[in-house]
């Protein structure tokens, strides 16, 4: 599946010349509600904020849209329309879909006192949910197991462009003043394997489309 990474240009740069992509991690998430349960029960809170400590530890979230054309994620996660939309192909069965929901998901005691590997389809369903309000993301997820691996000195995880994670596309702000020749520069010998497309406010809709007129970028 073609899927897309909203990223300020400055950090997408960096990313493309090193051929990664950072990981996100479960309390670094902007939405506090991620991996929040439908309980009062102070123990089993106290279980889940545990939970969600092993989690930050261990689990790392590479976030992507379905789709790059909605003017909010440019808006709010590529420095409003100034930054860039790296698309890659990624296998479907590496995707996992957030569900998006009025309701709190309700936890499983049973599946709370398992070990780590046991529970973690019942918490990638919790982690996977959101408030139904951020589904003009329409994002897909790839989990990452960071168990083993060392962070930068910034505490920091990254993955590695790959066969599995493959940079197909680069989509360049209506706003931002980056040239096809910074972006080749950044790309390297993969400049030949990637598009490059400038984007632009559609006339007649909210959306954001493909520049066509080239003498414009």
């Amino acid at each position: 599946m073609r899927v897309y990474h909203f990223i300020d240009q400055k950090w997408g740069l960096d990313d493309i010349r090193k051929r990664h992509l950072k990981v996100a991690r479960v309390h670094d998430l902007n939405d506090p509600f991620e991996f929040e349960i439908a309980t009062a029960d102070r123990e089993v809170r106290k279980a889940f904020r545990a939970v969600k400590d092993w989690l930050h530890e261990s689990i790392g979230i590479l976030c992507f849209s379905r789709d790059w054309k909605n003017p909010v994620q440019w808006a709010h996660y590529a420095d409003r329309h100034r930054g860039l939309c790296l698309g890659f192909d990624i296998p479907d069965e590496r995707l996992d879909p957030v569900i998006y929901s009025e309701t709190l998901t309700e936890p499983s005691d049973a599946l709370l006192r398992k070990a780590g590997d046991d529970r973690w389809e019942h918490f990638k369903q919790i982690i996977s949910t959101k408030y139904v309000h951020w589904q003009y993301e329409n994002e897909v997820r790839v989990y990452v197991d960071l168990r083993g691996e060392k962070p930068d000195e910034e505490d920091r995880h990254f993955t590695n462009f790959s066969d599995e994670i493959a940079l197909r596309e680069v989509i360049v702000g209506h706003r931002s003043t980056l040239t096809r020749d910074h972006l080749k520069a950044a790309l390297g010998d993969q400049a030949s394997s990637v598009s490059l497309c400038k984007a632009r406010l559609a006339f007649r809709s909210y959306s954001v489309v493909p520049q066509l007129n080239q003498s414009l970028w």
